[in-house]
């Protein structure tokens, strides 16, 4: 029946009986309607099982016969334990295949877990042993327990259940061992000697346990402390810490009592320290012991302070919509180093897809994925420092030679380093094995030990603000170089503007002069250690050697030639007094004193442009920036920034000569009293006096022609052709005339208009 038609004027199609409000219209069965019908997943689970069961059902007869053979030789092999295991692993994995969760379980047993592959199969083999003891594990069974069901069998079942456990857990084994053998031996201990009476104070306080990363992290490399053999003290030597100078005079003086004189305490000193026989005696000298030096107790870290922090760093960094993870975590005397490892950058695509029952759903897929840039990272310092409540925070990127990006943030709590705690470790000593001249430094973020050579750096150059830490390093510095060189091997000469910084060592058997604190004395003392580095050139070359080690390798006693060490606290001072002179100097001896010996440590707290001048950086590739105030200082010290975010107190950034990024460090202490028994100890020897050098061959000599210090010019001959030639020069006709520059011509002219008023005069 034909429907009725709506005048629209367009041609439209007839209305059915099926349009009519409340009808539904059937769906026309199509080819593609029958194929999306087979595709249900219910459906073709059920087709699948239909022909399984047609194909049983045909080849039943031979499906039986084929099972009753392999149930028999199964059964031989394995019994009917191992089938009853082999059946329980089969249905295992179905149910994880059919619930799809194979992948997640292969994600989660990696193949480079090997130890709990292992230890599950330990554990297997001793399942199947126990089956085979109750007939129950086939041939199979019998072979791991040895054919013997009784009490060997037992101890090989016993055994592989152990085995299987030490395999997986091995900590725990071995905490499982270690207390019943300690409690075994201990009635076996030799005890302990008395406290002697009055050293009770003196007992090394409790170590506490060192901090150690998650397992996922890579630990730092901690050193292993090492007692040198060359510093050995018997048991019979006092450690009491000797009071200082001062300390015992003030007590004094509280008593009533006379203070005692300086030569009473290095008496003292020498009594507790220096008349052990088993000392180490080098041309009549006696190398102090390390029991000269204190010790200081390691501070314990929170680890799971650390790990709050590591995850606070991780949701900033997510919130600000970067991918990254803390992988390490190295806790240092000072700072934590947290590792960060950048995650990924992802594109991703939205799919619409229609579903079995007709329905669009979109998904996500991912296009492309490229690593987080670093610089993302470094920009969030501000950010990061604000959700970890931390003063500043420093961002190493990357770290070197590993594959993370370093956040340094200060620890709640500061260690001290001592100066022996560094000594003993296997870093320092590796370099005493091969010289003389190793310098302890310091501990690194990761609490790693840093030493150094002298001879190779050849010179050190050490720069930060008022207080950092400067003068304690130069103190550490000269003390490591006491511990193992007599006077010698190593002579000093130290400048010290400032009158109280190093007038400590001023009775050290090592000083060439006393410490000198005299500006103009300290310009002679560089111009007589620049015509002994020419000397001393001369005598390699008669010799026909060509560096100072080879020198002395034939020689002995006093014909061997010692290194000197210039050791000059405050440049500053010096670069006001003489600044062309100084600056020439310093860097001839930098370039060319190596060889001879002669190396220089330098320090300032103004690392400025008119100091730290270029040519002196360029032969100072070793250098050491403590807290400074500005980028600008820190770039003048290092060419980089960074120092200006240290905390004080020995914090530093040292720049070896082969690194091409600085390392930070927490510097030795090195106590007043440490100093005070060390060159006391070296006053007390009564050895033979070394040649010192005089104090009037510092002084500058007189030249002709001198003005404000400066040399006579060799262009001033030239200067004085041209002013006979003509009649009025000027700076600017000399500088044209003799290519020079301007302070130099100008330099020149002064001299001119000397020579002239002291001609006028005559």
């Amino acid at each position: 029946m034909a429907g009725k038609r709506v005048n629209t004027g367009k041609k439209t199609k007839a209305r059915s009986s099926w349009d009519k409000p409340g009808r539904v219209r059937p769906k026309k069965l199509s080819l593609g309607g029958l194929f999306r019908f087979l595709a249900l997943p219910l459906v073709r689970r059920l087709i699948l099982l239909a022909l399984i069961l047609a194909v049983l059902f045909w080849q039943w007869s031979a499906l039986t016969s084929w099972a009753d053979e392999v149930t028999e030789s199964t059964l031989g092999l394995f019994g009917w334990g191992g089938l009853i295991l082999i059946t329980v692993a089969i249905i295992i994995v179905m149910g994880l295949v059919f619930r799809r969760r194979l992948s997640a379980f292969a994600r989660r047993w990696k193949l480079y877990q090997w130890n709990k592959w292992l230890g599950a199969t330990a554990f297997l083999f001793a399942v199947w042993g126990i089956l085979a003891l109750f007939d129950l594990g086939g041939s199979f069974g019998l072979a791991i327990i040895g054919d013997d069901q009784g009490l060997i069998g037992i101890l090989w079942v016993l055994g592989l259940a152990t085995l299987g456990f030490i395999i997986v857990a091995p900590r725990a084994s071995f905490s499982a061992v270690k207390k019943p053998v300690s409690w075994l031996v201990k009635p076996f201990k030799m005890p302990s000697p008395p406290v002697r009476p009055g050293m009770e104070e003196l007992q090394p306080p409790l170590r506490p346990p060192i901090y150690t990363t998650p397992a996922t992290a890579e630990k730092a490399p901690l050193a292993e402390k090492i007692t040198p053999p060359s510093v050995l003290v018997p048991p019979e030597v006092p450690r009491k810490e000797l009071e200082t100078a001062a300390a015992t005079t003030a007590k004094a003086q509280e008593a009533g009592l006379p203070p005692r004189d300086l030569r009473q305490v290095a008496q003292e000193v020498w009594k507790k320290y220096g008349e052990s026989p088993s000392l180490v005696t080098v041309d009549g000298w006696r190398l102090p012991p390390i029991d000269i030096l204190d010790k200081s107790p390691e501070v314990e870290f929170g680890q799971a302070d650390n790990f709050q922090r590591a995850k606070l760093i991780e949701d900033a960094l997510a919130s600000y919509g970067v991918e990254a993870k803390v992988v390490q975590i190295n806790a240092g005397p000072t700072v934590t180093q947290f590792g960060i490892e950048p995650g990924w950058d992802r594109k991703l695509k939205e799919i619409k897809e229609r579903d079995s029952d007709g329905n669009i759903r979109a998904r996500q897929e991912e296009v492309s994925r490229t690593r987080v840039k670093v610089d993302r990272i470094t920009s969030l310092a501000n950010d990061l420092a604000l959700a970890l409540a931390a003063p500043s925070i420093r961002i190493e990127a990357p770290v070197p030679g590993k594959p993370i990006v370093g956040i340094e943030v200060p620890n709640t709590i500061s260690s001290v380093v001592s100066l022996r705690g560094v000594i003993e470790t296997s870093a320092f000593q590796k370099i005493v094995a091969r010289s003389k001249l190793a310098l302890a430094l310091g501990k690194g973020a990761g609490g790693e030990a840093v030493a150094a050579d002298l001879f190779k750096m050849p010179h050190l150059l050490i720069a930060g603000a008022t207080g950092s830490g400067k003068t304690v390093c130069l103190n550490a510095v000269i003390c490591c170089l006491l511990l193992y060189s007599v006077p010698s091997e190593l002579k000093f000469i130290m400048v010290d503007p400032k009158r109280v910084e190093l007038t400590l060592f001023n009775s050290l058997p090592h000083l060439a002069t006393p410490v000198i604190v005299d500006t103009q004395k300290a310009l002679g003392a560089l111009r007589w250690l620049n015509q002994e580095m020419d000397k001393r050139y001369r005598r390699l070359a008669a010799a026909g050697v060509r560096n100072i080690e080879a020198y002395n390798k034939s020689k002995q006693g006093e014909e061997r030639m010692p290194h000197l060490v210039l050791v000059i606290d405050e440049l500053a001072d010096l670069m006001m007094t003489g600044f062309d002179e100084v600056e020439h100097i310093l860097c001839r001896l930098a370039q060319l004193a190596r060889a001879t010996g002669i190396h220089l440590v330098v320090a300032t707290q103004r690392p400025s442009v008119d100091v730290v001048t270029g040519l002196i950086k360029a032969n100072f590739p070793t250098r050491i920036s403590f807290a400074v105030t500005s980028q600008v200082d820190s770039r003048t010290i290092l060419d980089i920034g960074g120092a200006e975010k240290l905390l004080g107190r020995g914090d530093m950034l040292y720049m070896p000569t082969e690194a091409a990024k600085p390392k930070r460090l927490q510097g030795c202490f090195v106590s007043d009293a440490e100093v005070e028994r060390l060159v006391y100890f070296w006053g007390s020897q009564k050895g033979e006096e070394a040649v010192s050098l005089k104090v009037d061959e510092f002084a500058p000599p007189v030249t002709a022609g001198r003005r404000g210090g400066y040399p006579e010019d060799p262009l001033l001959e030239s200067a004085k052709q041209l002013a006979e030639e003509h009649t009025q020069i000027s700076t600017s006709y000399l500088q044209r005339k003799l290519h020079i520059g301007y302070p130099r011509a100008a330099r020149i002219m002064e001299q001119l208009e000397e020579e002239s008023d002291k001609g006028a005069e005559a």
